[in-house]
């Protein structure tokens, strides 16, 4: 058997040598059951073009009297049997037959059922030049490699077992994560979205929706209000997002944590500088003297100026994921060794290959230096061999944009038998054109990274390979570093450090099934989810002291546009149906009644299967969780019973998006309460402390009320702004209206008239009640040398005389 991670390869092994077994058979293949529908895994000896159907219906099964009953069930084949070929081509196989010309007057087909964990799961089929029942020694050898056939299947189908179980809890770890700190429901979508398919593959989901309901449309039950509702509707776009910087942020923090490190993670556009730009942020942590800096640069070579004016002040500098110049002023590099990662990938494609054959690379190979480096390294790594590499096709990290160069790629040149993605993209970018060509298995794919598509495309044989960089270790390592620089100090620490200053955290080659050279897809998962937490989830250091901020500074991400859209929900159409009834509904809208009262968006159009899921929130319906498939009964039980587990944790996203609306809104609320408080109060002190000119040089201050500290600095303040601005020589301090003169009082009352003779004015002090006068005696209180008048009027003839005598 074949150690490479290739089922397709190995089934089409089988076939062969089902075929030697009898010299003269002209043609071979292995159908296997998928729920409703037979798929062609394997066919040797007739072609398939890019229009063939690899689905057929699975009604027709065959009997041991060799004649085709369309109502039987597959399962009613009970050992190895013969059947006329023509009839069996006819409902099996029509397209690739018809191509091959007519098949052989009498000639038949010896089938033997293949199975795997004990159930019947498909067909192995080897054409024959007559009828004739095989003898025992043929039979018992044909039934030994329906067996082989069964135990691949079988391994293979445990492997993917594995792997979905492993990527529904990471969907499960990754929604938490949204729901604890997420509140735009934009983000919810995306990982709700590429999640779902990337747990579910046969249901093939083309359009998944976020419907949530205006909170007006809510009441407290199992329902919302009847009639017609209104809701907000979030559609994830096609292109999916990454996880590179969660991973490589989720690393930093879990290693700053128990360090007392905060990490800032910022991300900026490489080109140039200005708002946006990563030498803008760079900048940012120079003049707040950030303790350290760890960044990925876009260009290096613009990054090379800010890292010397960072070492001018002591401020280390880890670079991560893209590696600096020549003789770069930052202490070290953390990341990958692409080129070495590049020779990785070839060293598995020619596994894939043993015979060679031609090789094609999708890649940014102009605007990355990483993905360079790796594509430099696979063709490197293909010197002397068999295989050739074409030209690299460049693509900038666009999904929709690869698949269709992709596909351009292998209609010109049909001779492709291998695909190499050299960034995330590009790997699922493969795996879609080759799928669209009915290729999909036969092209062998090695892609770069992992993301949801990835994970959907290697679970389904797609892409056979894919060599996945340790971002989390990046992070984790880097911040570790530069926690001992800001420590223990730059150089002693760089003396510990290689002297190539070059850290590589390696990579993993990720197959869906294990083999002597790589990691399966569900250990992968598993530990990944292990691992990488949301750091917001774990808390702060428990340290004592300042703690030390790093910034960290990746890429913006891919524009990436949620479609949004308000729209009104009928109380008859199926999200309103759903909503009313509080439960899952799933329908055909080609079917009877259902599509005249789905009334679904443009989105679904075309559907064959829709579900409608409710979000259960604290007895309240707060939206539901719409998906369609081109598929003719693609949800079944199962499929809803996970879909039910994913709304319930999207209708706690959706709760805690409200609650932190209304929070906020009820904080902007208070916010423009105190505004509008302090500018009351404002008011009253200035009209409360009003100053007034009443001759020339001569001011006036009544104070009425209560003088506190807030008070009486305001006070001062204003009387010695408008003894500079009007020129003044006395100012007559009226009291008459002030409830109580304590000691308080007194202290800042004389602080104000050494305040003002500081100016050159005098200040005055009138109206002092004979009661508060009698107490500031008993208690020994003192206002300095201050002249004092019984009343305004008193206090007013001497400011004239003192104004006139020192004019």
């Amino acid at each position: 058997m074949l150690k490479v991670p290739d089922l397709l390869a190995v089934l089409h092994q089988i076939v062969r040598r089902a075929m030697a077994i009898s010299p003269r058979a002209p043609r071979g293949s292995l159908l296997i059951r998928e729920g409703r529908r037979f798929v062609v895994r394997a066919l040797i000896g007739a072609d398939r073009s890019r229009d063939d159907a690899p689905y057929m219906p699975a009604a027709a099964a065959l009997t041991d009297d060799a004649a085709l009953v369309p109502e039987a069930a597959p399962e009613a084949a009970r050992g190895i049997c013969v059947v006329a070929a023509r009839a069996w081509y006819r409902a099996f196989l029509p397209a690739p037959i018809e191509t091959r010309g007519a098949v052989p007057e009498g000639a038949g087909v010896l089938i033997a059922p293949v199975h795997a964990c004990g159930a019947p799961v498909g067909y192995l089929a080897i054409e024959q030049p007559n009828l004739a029942s095989p003898d025992e020694e043929r039979r018992a050898m044909i039934e030994v490699i329906a067996d082989a056939a069964g135990d691949a299947l079988e391994r293979n189908r445990l492997y993917d077992d594995k792997a979905r179980s492993a990527q529904e809890i990471r969907l499960f770890e990754r929604l938490l994560s949204a729901v604890g700190t997420t509140v735009e429901l934009h983000d919810l979508i995306e990982t709700i979205a590429h999640g779902i398919k990337s747990v579910q593959l046969d249901p093939e989901w083309k359009a998944v929706e976020l419907w949530a309901l205006e909170e007006d449309s809510i009441r407290d039950g199992a329902a919302p209000a009847r009639g017609d509702r209104r809701a907000r509707v979030y559609r994830a776009p096609s292109s999916e997002p990454t996880t590179y910087w969660q991973n490589i942020r989720a690393g930093a923090v879990s290693a700053g944590r128990p360090l007392g490190v905060t990490v800032d993670f910022r991300t900026g556009h490489g080109g140039g500088g200005g708002e946006g730009s990563q030498r803008a942020l760079l900048d940012e942590a120079i003049r707040r003297r950030v303790s350290g800096i760890l960044i990925a640069p876009g260009n290096p070579e613009n990054a090379e100026e800010a890292f010397r004016q960072a070492a001018e002040v002591s401020i280390p500098v880890v670079v991560i994921d893209t590696p600096p110049i020549q003789g770069s002023r930052a202490q070290l590099y953390i990341g990958t060794d692409n080129v070495a990662s590049g020779r990785l990938a070839a060293e598995m494609m020619k596994r894939l290959l043993p015979d060679g054959g031609v090789v094609g690379a999708l890649g940014a190979v102009d605007l990355a230096r990483n993905v360079h480096e790796r594509v430099e390294g696979f063709r490197a790594a293909m010197l002397g061999s068999s295989i050739t590499v074409l030209p690299t096709i460049g693509c900038d990290w666009d999904l929709a944009a690869g698949t269709r160069l992709a596909t351009a790629a292998l209609e010109a040149r049909p001779d492709i038998a291998g695909a190499f993605g050299a960034a995330a993209d590009n790997g699922p970018s493969w795996g879609f054109s080759a799928g669209a060509l009915g290729r999909s298995g036969d092209l062998k794919i090695v892609g770069f990274d992992l993301m949801a598509s990835t994970v959907a495309l290697l679970r389904q044989g797609a892409i056979h390979a894919t060599i996945v960089q340790r971002e989390y270790d990046m992070g984790f390592r880097g911040v570790e570093v530069l926690h001992r620089m800001i420590s223990r100090g730059i150089a002693p620490t760089a003396a510990e450090l290689p002297p190539s200053r070059v850290v590589h955290t390696g990579v993993d080659c990720v197959t869906l099934e294990q083999t002597p050279w790589s990691t399966t897809l569900s250990d992968y998962l598993t530990r990944e989810a292990s691992r990488c937490v949301d750091p917001e989830l774990g808390g702060r250091s428990a340290s004592g002291g300042d703690p030390t901020e790093v910034m960290l500074i990746g890429f913006p991400p891919p524009s990436r546009a949620v479609i949004e859209a308000e729209v009104t929900v009928p109380a008859r159409a199926l999200v309103g149906r759903a909503l009313e009834a509080g439960s899952p509904l799933v329908i055909d809208p080609d079917e009877g009644d259902a599509g005249a009262e789905a009334a679904l968006p443009a989105a679904h159009a075309g559907a064959r299967t829709v579900v409608a899921l409710p979000l259960r929130a604290r007895g309240s319906v707060l939206g539901a969780l719409v998906l369609s498939s081109d598929r003719r009964e693609a949800c079944g039980r199962d499929e809803v019973s996970f879909l039910v587990r994913v709304a319930g944790t999207v209708a706690m996203g959706v709760e805690n998006a409200r609650l932190f609306r209304r929070v906020s809104e009820r904080s902007a609320e208070l916010e423009r309460a105190n505004e509008q408080q302090a500018a009351m109060l404002e008011t009253i002190r200035e009209l409360s402390s009003p100053v007034v000119p009443i001759a020339d040089g001569i001011l006036v201050m009544p104070l009425v009320g209560v003088m506190d500290a807030e008070r009486s600095s305001h006070f001062i303040a204003s009387m010695l702004r408008e003894i500079e601005a009007k020129r003044a020589r006395v100012v007559l301090i009226d009291v008459t209206g002030m409830a109580i003169v304590d000691a308080a009082a007194a202290a800042q009352l004389a602080q104000a008239a050494q305040a003002a003779a500081l100016l050159g004015a005098e200040a005055v002090l009138v109206g002092l009640r004979p009661g508060a006068a009698q107490m500031m005696v008993a208690q020994g209180l003192d206002i300095g040398a201050m002249v004092t008048r019984s009343n305004l009027a008193h206090g007013f003839r001497y400011a004239l005389a003192r104004t006139r005598g020192r004019g």
